[in-house]
């Protein structure tokens, strides 16, 4: 049955929210925003709303009020779709995700504000950040009822491209940390060349900091080659469906974006525009690899 336009409404404004949130916390980071604040939270400096306005108290604030008001919009789409969408297989896991994972991102930003935190735990504030967006967009594709356009809910995928689609979801999420523990131990600049860290030189790194860096691009190139070979595969055998063909495409434009876009951070030496936009396409890619992880579990449930 087709749901309501005002559950739509929620859906589109929830996804749109938590895009804003990913990318807020994102300028945050890129901004060395975070303690805009200063050790008070949830208020700003002591004060509810702030009496002094700089550069990094806007954009620290600007991105609590956002998370506040997108949380609320979030607690409410999974509430109703609970409710009224319960009988979907997937829908009471993915509710849950979406708050649960939201709250924890929220407190992580929040401990960080209070007690700080080690690189290695903030580099985990994106990547749950990203499964809340990721519970939240699949919410929304059910709620808009998209199986039903592209007949995703009688596809049927062969054991070896499930094995794909797992492990490349997996992979993902270690091509994000990578990627954000190289913005919060400062290390986005520390190889001024690409690929390589430094083209005339073809030796190992010298340092930490070079480490990471390296470790998230050779990390980033494997994920390209393996959303390479699966779209290849699946061009080749799956044509016929066309959630699954048009699926990989559009994976494999994602990823190639996301590499020239990391490309383009490094030689431009951090500007803030590709900084943001290389955090969107890892967003949105890893949103769509989830929706494949979904499809899976569809093909399960139809050989059974």
């Amino acid at each position: 049955m087709q749901q309501s336009k005002y559950m739509k409404w929620f859906a589109v404004a929830a996804t749109i929210g938590m895009l804003l949130i990913l990318l807020g916390g994102a300028l945050v980071t890129k901004t060395d925003s975070g303690m805009g604040c200063g050790r008070s939270w949830p208020d700003c400096n002591g004060s509810l709303i702030p009496k002094e306005i700089t550069t990094e108290v806007f954009i620290e604030f600007s991105h609590r009020v956002v998370t506040g008001s997108v949380s609320i919009i979030i607690l409410i789409l999974s509430i109703w779709s609970w409710r009224k969408l319960g009988h979907v297989r997937e829908v009471k896991f993915l509710a849950f995700l979406a708050v649960f994972f939201l709250v924890a991102q929220a407190l992580i930003g929040a401990a960080q504000v209070l007690w700080g935190q080690g690189d290695f735990i903030l580099a985990l504030h994106f990547g749950i950040s990203l499964i809340s967006f990721a519970s939240v967009l699949l919410l929304t594709l059910i709620i808009f009822e998209v199986d039903k356009h592209f007949d995703a809910d009688t596809v049927h995928i062969e054991n070896k491209l499930k094995w794909h689609t797992i492990g490349i979801t997996l992979y993902s999420y270690i091509v994000v940390y990578t990627g954000a523990l190289v913005r919060h131990t400062n290390s986005s600049l520390i190889c001024p060349d690409w690929p390589m860290c430094n083209n005339s030189s073809l030796g190992l790194p010298d340092n930490f900091y070079e480490w990471v860096q390296m470790g998230h691009r050779l990390a980033a190139a494997l994920i390209f080659l393996w959303i390479l070979y699966i779209a290849i595969h699946s061009i080749k055998y799956y044509k016929k469906q066309r959630v699954i063909y048009w699926g990989w495409i559009i994976a494999l434009i994602i990823v190639s974006l996301q590499v020239i876009a990391g490309m383009l951070v490094v030689l431009s030496r951090l500007n803030i525009i590709l900084a943001l936009c290389h955090s969107l396409l890892i967003t949105l890619l890893f949103g769509l690899l989830c929706y494949m992880i979904l499809l899976v579990s569809r093909s399960n449930q139809n050989k059974a």
